[in-house]
């Protein structure tokens, strides 16, 4: 059986340099897909070399500025707007390909999340507009949650990546029904995971307790895995294969995460199969209503000191 312990990367253990959090596929033991969260301080500097893998700059918190210098010596500069954190509003990010140099910097510090994945071709460093992420509102009733395609196959070209945030209200479950994605077929695609957390409360904010909980779990023959685990800010799951979901938002704790998904199949597409004994829970949906405090979040920003609604 996986342990948990290589499941599941609790924040403060799993950082190197200027990372927080340092997901490499060697670290994971798969192959395709990374996450690094930077942390600068005021007036910080970042330079890494993009590899064989491509990347998207995406703010947690605060702004800064991306420099990109590619194979042929193009040089590209992209300023992030950013956010003052991921419960307050949706992000701009930048897309930077493989073979490459990139430099973060930010004038008043941050924390980035640097999503990697294995590519085969090498594309053209990007900006990504806020304005241009599909929000999209999933499930129903208590599954009620919003997701973030900032860098999915309909809305933004990548070579492998596929990455997107979900944020779940307080007392919702996402991930839910349980879901896979580990094997070749018609209905399903290899692809690996990193989840990234963060909570928080709705009113008032910064709550110390703030928490959600996450399931993962396989019995297939040499492909065991068994975890319930509380997550809260910084923690990463990693989900190399296996049933995943649901992620639990505790009630008065609104629930985020980040997924970076990459896999070795041909064509990038996001294609799951639903555990069959919770596949079910689908078809109460058709006679529920979408989460009233759904989006949480939009391209403006909003205040968690107040006690309002974003609509």
């Amino acid at each position: 059986m996986v342990d948990k312990l290589e499941v599941v990367v609790p924040a403060g253990t799993g950082g190197e340099g200027d990372y927080s959090l340092s997901i490499t596929p060697e670290r994971a033991g798969w192959a395709h897909s990374s996450l690094n969260v930077l942390e600068l301080a005021a007036g910080g500097t970042h330079t890494f070399e993009t590899g064989e893998s491509e990347w998207v700059v995406l703010p947690l918190t605060g702004s800064c500025t991306v420099a990109c210098r590619d194979a042929e010596g193009r040089d590209e500069t992209f300023t992030l707007a950013g956010r003052r954190g991921v419960f307050t509003r949706v992000t701009d990010f930048a897309y930077v390909p493989r073979d490459a140099t990139a430099t973060v910097s930010s004038e008043a510090g941050g924390r980035f999340a640097l999503c990697g994945a294995r590519a085969n071709r090498r594309l053209t460093a990007r900006y990504g507009p806020a304005e241009g992420v599909q929000v999209e509102l999933r499930g129903a009733g208590q599954a009620s949650r919003q997701v973030n395609n900032f860098c999915t196959p309909a809305t933004f070209e990548a070579d492998k990546m596929i990455a997107v945030e979900v944020i779940t209200p307080g007392g919702n479950w996402s991930s839910f029904p349980p879901h896979k994605h580990d094997e070749a077929g018609e209905g399903e695609s290899r692809l690996e995971e990193v989840y990234y957390f963060e909570a928080d409360s709705a009113y008032p904010a910064g709550q110390a307790g703030a928490c959600g909980y996450q399931r993962v779990y396989s019995s297939g023959p040499g492909k065991e895995i068994d975890v319930c685990a509380e997550v809260r800010t910084g923690d990463a799951i990693l989900i190399p294969y296996g049933w995943h979901g649901p992620a639990m938002a505790a009630p008065g704790y609104d629930l985020y995460y980040l997924n970076v998904m990459a896999g070795p199949d041909p064509e990038r597409v996001w294609k799951i199969c639903d555990d069959p004994a919770h596949a079910w829970v689908r078809t109460l949906w058709d006679d529920q209503e979408i989460d009233s405090r759904l989006p949480l979040t939009t391209t403006v920003e909003n205040s968690r000191t107040e006690k309002e609604e974003v609509r």
